[in-house]
C-alpha cells in the first residue's frame, strides 16, 4: 500500500544514516548512470524505494477527491455533531469513558458483553474490549444521524 514519510529539515541531508536504496531515492542527476553506489536525493524523496503501486494510488485519488470535494472542515463539524448526538443516544446506563475533547468516537463501560452481542445481532458493526469497554465511532464521511438513530434505538431495546 501507498505510505509516507516526513523528513524534518535538520535531517533532509543526512546521507549518512542508513535507508534502504531505491531507484526513486536516486538522485534525479545520476539515476541513469546506474552506479553501484547509492546517492540518495536530499529530502523524503531521497527514501523512496520505488514506483508508487497504481492501483493503490487511483484508489486514493479518488479518496483524496472525496476528501476535496466535502472540504475537511465540513467533515469536522460534522464529526463533532454526529458524536455529541451519539452521546445523546447513549443508554444511561452505560458509563461514557471518553473525554470531551474527543475526535469521532465514543469509548462506554456496557454492563455485559451479552449487550455487544445483542448489538451485533442487530447488525451494528462495533469494537468491544476487556473489561466491559464498546468503542463507538460514527464516521462523518459515511454515518449519518439516521444510524446513530437506529443505534440508539437498537440499544434502548437491549
Amino acid at each position: 500500500a501507498v505510505g509516507g514519510c516526513f523528513v524534518h529539515e535538520d535531517h533532509a541531508k543526512r546521507f549518512d544514516w542508513p535507508r534502504l536504496w531505491g531507484w526513486w531515492g536516486t538522485d534525479k542527476g545520476r539515476r541513469f548512470k546506474m552506479s553501484p553506489k547509492f546517492e540518495p536525493m536530499a529530502g523524503a524523496e531521497g527514501w523512496q524505494l520505488s514506483n508508487p503501486p497504481i492501483l493503490q494510488m487511483a484508489a486514493l485519488r479518488a479518496s483524496m477527491e472525496c476528501f476535496d470535494s466535502v472540504g475537511m472542515d465540513a467533515l469536522a463539524a460534522k464529526s463533532k455533531e454526529l458524536t455529541s448526538y451519539l452521546e445523546f443516544e447513549i443508554p444511561k446506563e452505560w458509563q461514557i469513558l471518553t473525554p470531551a475533547s474527543r475526535g469521532a468516537h465514543l469509548s462506554v463501560k456496557v454492563k455485559s458483553k451479552a449487550e455487544v452481542d445483542r448489538l451485533k445481532e442487530n447488525g451494528v458493526v462495533c469494537d468491544y474490549r476487556e473489561p466491559g469497554i464498546l468503542r463507538i465511532a460514527p464516521v462523518p464521511f459515511y454515518n449519518s444521524f439516521e444510524d446513530i438513530f437506529r443505534f440508539g434505538e437498537i440499544c434502548h431495546s437491549l
